[in-house]
């Protein structure tokens, strides 16, 4: 028996680092798999990575700042599977994605990408979840969503957007709880680098980083995604509007 035996999941994100460890996860543990990912060549290969263990997995290619590509991948999920029950708002740019913390261009880009897509995950997949007869929706947030210092120094488009995305999470839970949704945020803190528009800034602000971190090391994807499991299955069925940290303690000093 998996843990998540009879459910539908949709991650996004999932090409590569937390996403792709989720999927491979819960897949693990028994949930039909739906794969959104903008870059076709790292779906596919979650895609086949889940088939070649046995699991179910459809990628579908999206841009989950497009509200058109929410509207497809939902019905391609329920056309494939029949329901949707977990949605992971995984899909995200990291604060080292612009060099420069006040830049417009930056701050759109991370609104964008961060919190609409965040945003436009929950109001398409609630109306399936209400039809399902409940579900839960996961919301990738970070530490820098709690704090700007757990940023670094602090980027205010990075922090802006993933303190949207916690108090989306509890909105979401607040509304939807009588349906049967369940919605809570996850706080990632440092982890290594996956995809980076500017690895130089990213090594530097690990290694600068790391010295405050109490158990004295980044984190790794899996250990992000066990938590994340837990707030997919029944065994956390009275947790909803809650923030989950997974940060070896930094925000604890």
């Amino acid at each position: 028996m998996g843990r998540l035996d009879g459910k539908v999941a949709f991650i996004t994100g999932a090409g590569n680092g937390m996403g792709r460890a989720e999927a491979n996860l819960f897949a693990r543990e028994g949930a039909k798999v739906a794969i959104g990912e903008i870059r076709e060549e790292d779906g596919l290969r979650v895609e086949a990575e889940i088939k070649e263990s046995g699991g179910e997995a459809l990628y579908i290619p999206m841009d989950v700042t497009k509200e058109e590509d929410w509207i497809r991948a939902i019905d391609r999920i329920i056309d494939a599977f029949g329901s949707l029950t977990v949605l992971v708002n995984n899909a995200g740019l990291s604060g080292s994605w612009h060099p420069d913390t006040m830049s417009v261009e930056g701050w759109d880009r991370l609104m964008e990408v961060n919190t609409k897509g965040a945003f436009l995950g929950c109001k398409y997949a609630v109306p399936k979840m209400i039809e399902a007869g409940g579900g839960s929706i996961i919301n990738i947030s970070s530490t820098a969503g709690l704090a700007a210092s757990s940023g670094g120094t602090g980027h205010p488009g990075y922090n802006a957007s993933k303190g949207g995305i916690r108090l989306l999470t509890k909105a979401i839970a607040a509304r939807y709880g009588k349906d049967g949704i369940r919605c809570n945020s996850v706080h990632p803190g440092l982890l290594p680098a996956m995809i980076s528009v500017n690895p130089e800034i990213r090594a530097q602000q690990d290694a600068e980083g790391v010295r405050t971190v109490p158990l004295g090391r980044l984190g790794q994807v899996e250990e992000v995604a066990y938590p994340v499991l837990f707030l997919a299955t029944d065994e956390s069925s009275y947790i909803t509007g809650a923030e989950m940290v997974v940060d070896g303690g930094r925000t604890a000093i």
